[in-house]
């Protein structure tokens, strides 16, 4: 039963990349003209499901965005709060209370070994919540997405079936309050933008952002950072 259960999990995860790059792939072909031979189309079309399904795997921060084009994500994975008043600060504690969706049980392992790489190198801690009416919600979902800073209340973490502890990190951080390092004011020092590459429609993901840096360096190794 365990065994079948694990094999209906696996098929569901390759399912799922595969529904994510058909998406992937007809967004993407709704602005390229096909090629005159259909021979060459086909192998061109047969090499970029490969390369979809490779780019989903390296970087699930996007997915949400991608699949949903919900006008209330941005940069991939960053959510923005549908109240106008609603105003993102700073925690005003060190030791951040969250509650594990029981969506997620066979996540646990992996959400508390991301938490314990943030406090390993930070002052912050976390503990599950007890009356605390402020706290991360580690919720199911298509791929990875958080709120940056924090927001108030039941405050979501999105984990999809491709998040790894990495991407979780990474989430929790933006929840802290980081924004992604390739939107910091001085990136242009660092970093080239080619703007043409840039999926129509998505272009505000690479404006830059006012944020505090506290004067440390940019850091292209950073897991804040965007790959390629």
């Amino acid at each position: 039963m365990v065994i079948r259960a694990c094999q209906c999990a696996q098929t569901s995860v390759n399912m799922l990349h595969l529904i994510l790059a058909a998406l992937l792939f007809t967004e993407y072909f709704k602005h390229v003209d096909s090629g005159p031979v259909r021979e060459s189309s086909k192998a061109f079309k047969e090499n970029w499901v490969s390369i979809a399904l490779h780019y989903m795997e390296s970087y699930p921060e996007t997915l949400e965005e991608l699949v949903s084009d919900d006008i209330t994500m941005m940069e991939g994975d960053v959510m923005l709060p549908t109240d106008r008043n609603a105003v993102h600060h700073i925690w005003q504690t060190t030791h951040i209370p969250y509650v594990i969706s029981p969506e997620l049980a066979s996540r646990t392992d992996d959400i508390l070994s991301a938490m314990k790489m943030v406090s390993k190198n930070t002052c912050v801690s976390f503990h599950k919540q007890y009356s605390e009416t402020d706290y991360l919600f580690f919720n199911t979902s298509t791929g990875c997405a958080s709120f940056v800073g924090s927001i108030g209340g039941q405050q979501p973490i999105y984990v999809g079936p491709p998040c790894r502890v990495g991407n979780i990190v990474h989430e929790i951080l933006h929840a802290l309050g980081f924004h992604h390092e390739h939107t910091r004011m001085d990136r242009d020092h660092y970093i080239t933008v080619l703007s043409h590459n840039i999926m129509a429609g998505k272009e505000r993901n690479f404006k830059k952002q006012q944020g505090e840096t506290f004067e440390i360096p940019y850091d292209i190794k950073s897991i804040m950072h965007y790959g390629g």
